[in-house]
């Protein structure tokens, strides 16, 4: 059977055919990409305002993670953890002296760094906190996106993604996103961490109020409560920080870590944390045949080397109140709110005007690839390695979208050339 697709239609119907419909993505078909830009199976050229959800903070196709990758895998790429490799050692040490924690422990999905994390806060509550066996309770926060396992759909407040999913798992205490007291209030002995997003990221670039994750650092200090941060969208760079918590001068007990550690071209993740937690894992409790492979390891490790080396922190911090500046002075009827930190940035959409799906789709066809979170708000949030004039050029786009969408939503442009 010849699957071989000749069209974009094609392309897509052969997918929609034989691929789960677990997602709804925009009519293009991407065939290659370079940088900060994408390309279609017809030729036509799109700027990438979405970054694989924050994987590909170091631009697609970046030369120096290609070659890490290539000089990898001619040496060797997997052997699991049944043996020790001369890869893992210094990528875990780079990433431990940057995070300022103590040990990690090497996944692939950012999922599977929370479910480590799920692991060693409950293990951690038992052997160092002195929980009952199985009673240990971890606070989560309404708005939260975790993965999609089903330990963690189970403490998602959106319908959608616990729906028919269940039976799911107890220990989980959901307190409104950025309300301190609230938090206070739901702390009990058996309390063994608070798992946070420092900004949430599928709720809509949503951002606390000041001096909440504060606030959490000393009310898990007072009632001897791991604080861990789950930075798989924020961390490295994402937010003009190496990671978003710094913005408040705090430091987790552990961090969840993923997306932009793989370099665009691998999944790589990791949970790191302070000792007492790392060291709660024993041989056999916890593992996986990939995690810690040294081809992830290579490419993860030359991934922190090329965000460190070509300023990318800084040049997230300022060009992200470049675009926050332009953002603001669009002045659009149909904009609600503008928010976020660095190159990370909600635009919210009055939806009684007209969708996120319909601007991003209307965007799509002037040249810029972005996509919607819940109808109402458009992630603006382009590799770190974008240039002004770039980020200006899919402002203007925007512009242009905006001011054909506000006088007729049903308005449209011929696709890009």
């Amino acid at each position: 059977m010849d699957m071989r697709a000749t069209t974009a239609a094609d392309a897509i119907a052969v997918e929609e055919r034989w691929c789960a419909r677990n997602y709804k993505p925009l009519p293009v078909v991407i065939s290659r990409a370079k940088g900060v830009w994408l390309w279609d199976t017809d030729g036509r050229r799109y700027l990438d305002m979405m970054s694989a959800y924050s994987a590909v903070n170091t631009g697609h196709g970046h030369p120096r993670i290609l070659a890490a990758l290539q000089r990898q895998a001619e040496q060797v790429a997997v052997v699991s953890r049944a043996f020790h490799t001369d890869r893992l050692g210094p990528f875990l040490a780079r990433l431990c002296d940057l995070t300022g924690l103590d040990g990690a422990c090497p996944m692939n999905t950012g999922a599977e760094a929370v479910e480590t994390a799920i692991k060693a806060a409950r293990r951690w509550a038992g052997t160092v906190k002195g929980v009952a066996r199985d009673q240990a309770e971890i606070i989560v926060a309404h708005g939260n996106f975790h993965g999609r396992t089903t330990t963690i759909v189970g403490f998602s407040s959106e319908a959608e993604y616990r729906d028919g999913f269940g039976p799911f798992a107890p220990g989980f205490c959901l307190v409104p996103y950025g309300d301190a007291d609230a938090l206070a209030a739901a702390i009990t002995p058996n309390t063994a961490a608070v798992l946070l997003e420092p900004i949430q990221g599928e709720a809509g670039i949503v951002v606390p109020p000041a001096g909440y994750l504060a606030a959490v650092r000393r009310l898990c200090d007072q009632n001897n409560v791991l604080m861990i941060l789950d930075e798989i969208q924020s961390g490295l760079g994402r937010t003009g920080r190496w990671f978003a918590h710094q913005h408040e001068g705090v430091k987790p007990d552990g961090l969840c870590l993923g997306k932009a550690l793989g370099g665009g071209v691998l999944p790589v993740s990791a949970f790191v944390a302070r000792r007492d937690v790392i060291g709660v894992f024993k041989p056999g409790n916890h593992g996986s045949t990939f995690g810690g492979n040294p081809l992830a390891a290579a490419v993860g490790l030359e991934a922190l080397i090329v965000i460190e080396e070509e300023g990318l922190v800084q040049r997230s911090a300022e060009l992200g109140e470049h675009l926050r500046r332009r953002l603001h002075a669009l002045s659009s009827p149909l904009i609600r709110d503008v928010r976020g930190k660095g190159l990370w940035l909600g635009l919210e959409i009055d939806p009684a005007r007209v969708s996120a799906r319909a601007v991003c789709e209307d965007l799509m066809r002037r040249g810029v690839l972005s996509k919607e979170t819940h109808e109402t708000v458009i992630r603006l949030a382009p590799p770190l390695v974008i240039t002004r004039e770039e980020l200006d050029w899919a402002v203007d786009r925007l512009a242009e979208s905006l001011d054909a969408l506000a006088t007729s939503p049903s308005a449209s442009v011929p696709a890009p050339a």
